[in-house]
């Protein structure tokens, strides 16, 4: 090929100057868009208007509203109870029977106590009975004054006045009857009570056994004394309740329990039925305790008493002391703007969330409301329907591309 071929083919100056300068740009180009950081992966949920619910949950446990402990009322000797936990027991049903232990020899100088105390109390009482007709007596006087006196004033023989002090003697008589009466029981218990000193069982026969009812109609719960034995007045022997009266109790930290009002709803759960049960606080205590916590802090707790509402035969196998979990409603609203909690963060405390609009992150401010662990009550900043970043991380500012995980 000539000289003259060979410039004939090469390309004139500038458009050698123009393909190197667009080969630099489109390497240029070429490193930014491979440099450049790409939209942030994210997790998006949307604003909604629909009902929601702040709740507190904690363990409680159920009771029996009413619970008997059948104790000895005398000192003597138990039969063996028969009877077992859970069984079935009607009110007045006989539970066991006590013999009552003998009376307690007396020696000779007690006895003759005892026969001066019986003849006291007998001489009294004559006394007062003979109190008693005394107060009858001026008691019938009485009530003819009163008469009497009327008849005069109707006569126009007597005065007003008369028959006022008539009436108020007779008022007088009537209270002395009354007391003299009093003066007879009390006059005829002493007599009792001196003669039981001189009274004890003859050697060799035994004294009558005193059944002992049952309160209430119910359940047996719990079995103190089984065998046969000694027992002391006041010894416990049996406890019954009726199982079909049970109540709730949850302790909950003071500061959730100033937020629960009477009357409000709640859920039983994890009680071992399989449905969740209603519920309905009958009244918070106003007195709180200190109970101290798996990790050692001391907690001022408080009793919620609640009321199941739901049909009895839903919760049949539900006994005294089972574990329940109890979720108490404290604020519902039926119609609001609900976020997800896990949405919103702090910032110079104020409430901000990250609203995705056309691609890319947009920071807002939000007033919230009420919350709960899981959504918050949106006040403005946010409308139903805007999609919101949860849980944004560092990687996530405002005007940031993302895009959904």
């Amino acid at each position: 090929m000539s000289e003259q071929e060979k410039k004939s083919r090469e390309l004139p100056r500038w458009a050698q100057v123009s393909l190197l300068v667009i080969l630099g740009l489109v390497l240029v180009g070429a490193l930014v868009l491979a440099f450049r950081p790409g939209p942030v992966e994210v997790d998006l949920a949307a604003v909604e208007r629909t009902t929601m619910r702040v709740t507190v949950e904690e363990d409680g446990r159920a009771r029996l509203q009413d619970r008997y402990v059948v104790s000895a009322p005398v000192s003597g000797t138990l039969t063996r109870v028969q009877w077992r936990p859970g069984d079935e027991v009607e009110v007045g049903q006989e539970l066991t029977r006590l013999r009552p232990s003998p009376s307690p020899l007396l020696d000779d100088r007690s006895q003759a106590q005892a026969r001066t105390r019986l003849e006291a109390a007998r001489a009294e009482l004559e006394r007062a009975r003979s109190m008693e007709e005394v107060a009858e007596a001026g008691l019938v006087d009485a009530r003819e004054e009163v008469r009497r006196q009327e008849i005069l004033l109707e006569q126009s023989g007597g005065s007003a006045s008369a028959v006022e002090r008539a009436r108020a003697v007779l008022q007088a008589r009537e209270a002395e009857r009354r007391s003299a009466r009093f003066g007879v029981q009390v006059a005829e218990q002493e007599v009792a009570n001196a003669r039981l000193l001189l009274e004890r069982a003859p050697d060799g026969r035994e004294m009558d056994a005193v059944p002992i009812p049952s309160p209430v109609a119910g359940r047996v719960l719990r079995v103190m004394q089984e065998s046969e034995a000694v027992v002391q007045p006041g010894t416990p022997l049996l406890e019954v309740g009726d199982v079909a009266n049970l109540e709730l109790v949850v302790d909950l930290l003071s500061a959730d329990a100033v937020r629960v009002r009477p009357g409000a709803a709640a859920e039983i759960e994890r009680w071992g039925g399989d449905r969740t049960l209603d519920a309905r606080v009958r009244t918070v205590e106003p007195s709180a305790f200190t109970r101290v916590s798996a990790l050692g802090i001391e907690e001022q707790r408080v009793n919620v008493i609640l009321d199941l509402t739901g049909p009895r035969d839903q919760w049949t196998s539900l006994g005294d002391g089972y574990r329940v979990e109890a979720r108490i409603v404290i604020w519902e609203e039926t119609d609001t703007v609900v976020a997800p909690a896990s949405a919103l963060f702090r910032h110079n405390g104020a409430w901000f969330a990250f609203r995705v609009e056309d691609g890319r992150a947009r920071e807002v401010e939000v007033e919230v409301g009420e919350r709960s662990d899981v959504e918050a009550q949106i006040l403005s900043g946010l409308e139903p329907g805007d999609r919101v970043i949860l849980y944004p991380g560092d990687r996530v500012a405002d005007g940031n591309r993302v895009d959904v995980r």
